[in-house]
């Protein structure tokens, strides 16, 4: 398939219905801290790390590609690709927005189109996921989560949580 027909959202879609499998070789793999690996091996140049975030993606089952046109190969994850590092609040149209930075350079603002997910840790309290693109996410280191906490307010539904670009977002799950 060459360059000029190249669509890898058309090409995730056909791989979450099943219409293509992988087409590559190797064994890439995720763990929860962010560390990509290739064959058990930790690839530690920060650039190939980010090139290959590039080319991620998340299908609607869960599986995570990484898709290029010419290959399509699966990618292990332990629990979120991506770790949202850093947390700074600048001042928008709409009031203040909080802009994350992840553990690969990319920066995202807290919006409905890249909303929180806090999600029951187990333990009572919450870990919250911030919505990438291509299906991705990132999951907020405690540091960050912390920073979170110190500007939560209270919503009208009792939980806790942020306003950024004029949205509430909450940072605890919805009660059972």
């Amino acid at each position: 398939m060459g360059r000029r027909g190249f669509d890898p959202l058309e090409i995730a879609e056909r791989l979450a219905r099943g219409e293509l499998g992988p087409c590559g070789d190797g064994r890439f793999s995720i763990d929860r801290h962010g560390t990509w690996s290739y064959e058990g091996s930790m690839i530690a140049r920060p650039e190939l790390v980010r090139l290959f975030a590039r080319v991620l993606h998340r299908l609607p089952d869960g599986r995570h590609f990484l898709i290029t046109p010419f290959e399509r190969i699966e990618v292990e994850v332990e629990d979120a690709p991506f770790l949202a590092v850093d947390l700074r609040e600048e001042t928008g149209e709409a009031g203040p927005r909080l802009v994350f930075r992840t553990n690969v350079g990319e920066e995202v603002v807290l919006s409905p189109r890249h909303p929180l997910r806090p999600v029951p840790d187990g333990r009572g309290g919450a870990v919250p996921y911030l919505a990438l693109e291509r299906g991705l996410e990132a999951r907020v280191t405690r540091a960050v989560f912390y920073e979170l906490v110190d500007r939560a307010l209270p919503g009208a539904d009792g939980r806790f949580g942020v306003i950024s670009e004029g949205t509430w977002f909450p940072l605890e799950p919805e009660p059972r």
